[in-house]
């Protein structure tokens, strides 16, 4: 049960550096595409690191269960 936890961990931390990539992108860009999207991706990158927490929390968890 945890492995799948560690890799379901793994793709929320890329989509957490994916968001910001974009997000920072946007912002030295700025122009249209910031004006409509800069906040959007970073409640995006909130939510994916909050994901990628409680993901890797439970991986810990059930690691020390021996689970």
């Amino acid at each position: 049960m945890s492995e799948p936890l560690y890799y379901l961990g793994l793709a929320a931390m890329a989509a957490v550096v994916v968001a910001l990539v974009i997000g920072i992108g946007g912002f030295g860009k700025g122009g249209a595409f910031n004006r409509r999207n800069a906040n959007r991706m970073m409640r995006l990158r909130i939510l994916f690191q909050f994901i990628a927490v409680v993901l890797l929390l439970a991986y810990i968890y059930l690691q020390s269960q021996g689970g």
